[in-house]
């Protein structure tokens, strides 16, 4: 099914979802599971006090959540093989603040994401999410799409209908329970990013205000890069070890860092790993001939048999971070541990695309198999449509934000779209800004300020009209909140950036001002 449809969503939903709307707030949260969704259940409904019971606290992740709210669990079945799995939150009277909040996934989703569920009820959202219509094999394995063959409907699910469904559903629990919203939410990171983007491009009506960060919008093309990416590191000769990390990412500070070990624009930076060529005796202080190669693929793009861009590379700077290119482009090849990136695509390619697990991403030819792919996967998957002239006609606010360091989804494919948008509708400053944070990982990490409050920022532009000139960025010492900051840095819309005054610390970000160039 193509996304040409999906802009009548709106339509068609408000009038299957209208005998639920007309149900008055009951403040009864048992009550929910008689509530009547089409081609949904309210599978269960209760009010909890805290969240997670005692006794099954992890002690590393955030601390319970003791707000009284009523859980309720919705299953959506909008095709015979969908199994789409909703959960929606709301706090108890007057703990709700009048706001709905949906959040993202992450990867290839496969669960329910709690913890973002959790952090909105914290702040008074009444908050919803959804694993996408299907269950990964394990609770940490985002990679996992083994789900997907023989199930065409599935993809359809994880594409964007799970999200339309996760929208409908959960207002109309929400209007039942406490009243329709004051205003209404989307917030996502990579795939968040990548549905945010699909909210507002085709379901304008849904969202007052959206936030997409690291987006994989356009991710049929992103698969397939990761593949030509990805191959060239899979030769013998080709192959990079963990320990030349180090190396690559000091002499790319060398070439373009500031004083803080960031590279503060990464548009003026042209780092080639060719500088660390093995001069004798191959170490891990220097790089062989064909790993120079297969490492100027991941830093300047793949390219197809033209020559032209498939997708842009990613950037310096960050290379031997903690949850840098380690884990997501290199692997440990020695280990037996492939790259996040390899798992991603291989699993895209072996599971989604032709449905057999014994795949080799080197087997992957894009001239020959690419149109294939984009006629069934593209109108599914991406969302990379120029335009979003519904959604600014009815008032709604965008921010988009990507960390320049991202070694997951190139940073430059943010500010691609970004400027074909400007390209095609103008200015687009009034609706939608993008911001850029130097040092940033995939959503958060590494060495830069990735801590900002991108959800206060949306809120204030929607609700007070005060459009973000700039916002603030911090970096914890250990990116632990508890520990104090180490620095920090105002994110500045695109394409102006952040420029010390001159005075005062560095540190600071009230010594930055935004300024073009």
């Amino acid at each position: 099914m193509g996304l040409r449809r999906l802009t009548w969503g709106a339509i068609w939903a408000a009038a299957l979802f209208a005998p639920a709307l007309a149900h008055a707030a009951t403040g009864d949260c048992a009550a929910l599971t008689g509530l009547p969704l089409p081609h949904a259940q309210v599978t269960s409904a209760e009010t909890l006090s805290q969240y997670p019971p005692a006794g099954q606290v992890d002690p590393h992740g955030p601390p319970p959540l003791t707000i009284p709210f009523c859980r309720v669990a919705i299953t959506a079945k909008p095709t015979a093989d969908s199994d789409i799995r909703i959960e929606v939150w709301i706090p108890v009277g007057a703990g709700w603040n009048g706001r709905y909040l949906q959040v993202g996934n992450g990867g290839f989703a496969g669960r329910t994401p709690l913890r973002a569920l959790m952090a909105g009820v914290r702040k008074g959202y009444a908050t919803a999410g959804t694993d996408d219509g299907h269950r990964s094999l394990t609770d940490t394995d985002s990679t996992d799409a083994s789900w997907a063959p023989g199930h065409p409907q599935r993809v359809v699910d994880f594409g964007w209908r799970a999200l339309k469904e996760t929208t409908d559903a959960a207002k109309a629990v929400l209007t039942a329970y406490a009243g329709p919203p004051k205003f209404s939410y989307f917030n996502g990171c990579s795939d968040g990013g990548r549905e945010a983007l699909m909210e507002a491009q085709h379901f304008p009506a849904d969202f007052d205000g959206i936030v997409a960060g690291d987006p994989a919008n356009d991710w049929t093309h992103l698969q397939a890069a990761g593949a030509i990416a990805q191959s060239a590191l899979l030769h013998q000769e080709s192959l990079v070890s963990l320990a030349k990390l180090p190396a690559l990412q000091a002499a790319a500070r060398k070439a373009c860092a500031d004083e803080t070990g960031m590279i503060e624009n990464p548009l003026t930076c042209h780092f080639d790993p060719g500088v660390l060529l093995c001069r004798g005796v191959e170490t891990d202080q220097c790089l062989t001939a064909p790993q120079i190669a297969a490492l100027r693929v991941q830093y300047v793009g793949a390219r197809d048999a033209h020559g032209a861009l498939i997708v842009p590379g990613l950037e310096p700077g960050a290379e031997a971070e903690p949850g840098g290119w380690g884990p997501w482009v290199i692997g440990d090849v020695a280990g037996g541990q492939p790259s996040l990136d390899w798992k991603f695509n291989h699993n895209f390619f072996a599971d989604v695309v032709y449905g057999r697990a014994h795949y080799d991403l080197r087997d992957f030819d894009y001239e020959r198999d690419m149109p294939a792919i984009e006629t069934t996967f593209a109108p599914v998957l991406n969302a990379v449509s120029p335009t979003m002239a519904a959604f600014k006609a009815r008032g709604g606010k965008l921010i988009q934000y990507h960390g320049w360091a991202d070694p997951a989804i190139s940073p430059r494919a943010s500010v691609g779209y970004f400027l074909t948008v400007q390209s095609r509708m103008g200015d687009t400053a009034s609706f939608y800004r993008l911001f850029m944070a130097p040092g940033m990982l995939h959503c958060t990490g590494g060495p830069g300020p990735n801590a900002a409050d991108w959800q206060g920022a949306i809120s204030a532009w929607v609700e007070q009209g005060q459009a973000p000139d700039r916002i603030n960025a911090v970096k914890f010492v250990g990116d632990n909140p508890a520990a104090g900051i180490l620095r920090s840095r105002p994110l500045c819309p695109f394409p102006k950036r952040a420029k010390w005054t001159g005075k005062g610390d560095k540190a600071m970000a009230g010594n930055y001002v935004c300024a073009a160039g």
